[in-house]
């Protein structure tokens, strides 16, 4: 048998404020899922922050 398609990726989430990338995390690909924004701790700005999806 043939092996399926990966149905997860691998994202980035970077901090809204300062840009960077502290937290990388699995996504479901298929559905059309919406992009990840989570309340994260940012190691840089040292508060919690927004954090968006982003690409490798």
């Amino acid at each position: 048998m043939a092996k399926k398609a990966a149905a997860r990726e691998y994202v980035s989430l970077e901090c809204n404020d300062c840009k960077s990338r502290n937290y990388r995390t699995s996504k479901r690909t298929k559905g059309g899922a919406p992009k990840l924004e989570l309340k994260k701790f940012c190691s840089r700005c040292r508060k919690h922050t927004a954090h968006n999806e982003r690409k490798k």
